[in-house]
């Protein structure tokens, strides 16, 4: 008896550390907010082919294309990738206060590097994507992770509309921003110039923001080495990522780049792996009125101001005021490994 007893207590122990790890296992759900573009249309299918995981939705906001373009290249995207299941969602047509600023300069006139996909099998869905992204954050509360890859306006508007998804959502890894700098100017990211008064908003929400900036992606560059390596096995992703890659290289080589930037597939592979990049948690302020710097994110990364207090006719410093940090920000990444990661999950697709 006693050796039958102990044999039962081993079973339930086994089959608790089976379930335990199959739970540790699931893919996390998320959703993808994004105008795509080359890169994005990159960190789309880096995402679909990524059994770490679930997209839940793809959310269309203007930037590098308008509204009804970026819609359309989602939708082929899903074709493409055989996941007409998948929502795919337009959102806001604009900007909060500012014309729509698109880059077809370096994402070609269709922003797909003007190659054609097929015409999409799926059809788009009918909800409006700020409200797609409050349901599903309330379907499944504390497992969405939202990962903006473009202007945040389809997330402010979700915010200030329903301000109770903030601390339901698990986490929010933007590819937006910089600390050193910007490249649409001297000092704004694309996607944060794109919007600043959204980013703003989504910055002060009350969560922590994971920003993934362009400084970042700069330094995480695909080479025709790792083209060369993607073109060696054939498959319609990705043929279509080859034809991408190929001409977004060529544009920046001709800017005077080494390589292009993997701006938006980097922030996806920070949800799949944070260990592959450095972050620093950091408050990140977003300047909306500046006449050089519209659309900086200002990081502290001293995580302080000095506290100026007025005696008589001048202020002297009096210690300092502490910041709350709202940012983790991304301050180097492991290149090599993300994109040998991407080119897996790609290759022969």
């Amino acid at each position: 008896m006693k050796r039958f007893g102990a044999k039962c207590r081993v079973v339930p122990f086994v089959l608790c550390c089976f379930l335990t790890h199959a739970v540790a296992q699931a893919p996390q759900r998320v959703i993808i907010d994004t105008d795509p573009g080359v890169d994005d249309a990159m960190a789309i299918l880096l995402a679909l082919n990524s059994p770490e995981l679930k997209v839940e939705a793809l959310t269309v906001v203007p930037g590098n294309v308008d509204g009804r373009q970026g819609l359309e290249n989602a939708l082929k995207l899903a074709s493409l990738a055989g996941r007409c299941e998948l929502p795919v969602a337009g959102g806001a047509q604009h900007p909060l206060n500012q014309k729509l600023i698109t880059a077809q300069f370096w994402h070609g006139k269709n922003g797909l590097a003007g190659v054609e996909l097929p015409a999409s099998k799926c059809k788009a869905d009918s909800r409006f994507g700020p409200d797609l992204i409050i349901e599903l954050i309330h379907k499944y509360p504390h497992e969405v992770t939202l990962i903006p890859v473009g202007p945040l306006t389809n997330i402010a508007l979700a915010v200030s509309k329903d301000p109770t998804i903030v601390p339901l959502v698990k986490d929010i890894v933007i590819m937006g921003g910089s600390i050193t700098g910007g490249n649409v100017n001297g000092a704004a990211e694309a996607n944060i110039n794109g919007d600043p008064e959204a980013a703003a908003i989504v910055f002060n929400a009350g969560w922590m923001v994971t920003m993934v900036g362009s400084d970042v992606g700069e330094r995480t560059l695909i080479t025709r080495k790792y083209l060369a390596d993607l073109q060696s096995l054939h498959g319609p992703e990705s043929d279509f990522i080859a034809k991408l890659a190929d001409f977004y290289l060529t544009r920046s080589e001709k800017s005077g780049y080494q390589g292009a930037a993997m701006y938006d597939p980097l922030a996806v592979g920070v949800v799949i792996d944070p260990k592959l990049v450095t972050l620093k948690d950091m408050h990140v302020d977003v300047e909306t009125k500046g006449e050089f710097t519209r659309g900086e994110t200002v990081a502290n990364r001293m995580g302080s101001n000095e506290n100026n207090v007025l005696h008589g006719d001048h202020y002297e410093i009096e210690g300092a005021i502490d910041l709350k940090p709202n940012a983790r920000v991304c301050l180097a990444s492991d290149a090599d490994r993300f994109l040998q990661l991407f080119i897996s999950r790609i290759k022969g697709k």
